[in-house]
């Protein structure tokens, strides 16, 4: 997996929490929150999926998308 180095900024709360986590679980701090950030990624699509379905472009059904695509 590619990685790459960031710098962030945290409320110390926040900072604290992963601190303890991390030491509880025996974790690295950047594996916690790679996997917080790709649970909240989860959620925040299917926000966007909600979002769309609500919106007053078109969208196909399942059929038309199968027509569509040829399957």
């Amino acid at each position: 997996m590619n990685t790459v180095r960031l710098n962030i900024t945290l409320p110390a709360s926040l900072n604290n929490d992963i601190t303890r986590y991390a030491e509880e679980l025996n974790e690295k701090k950047s594996h916690l929150i790679a996997a917080a950030l790709d649970m909240y990624f989860d959620y925040l699509d299917l926000k966007v999926a909600e979002k769309r379905l609500e919106s007053d472009e078109p969208n196909l059904s399942m059929e038309e998308m199968r027509i569509e695509l040829g399957l």
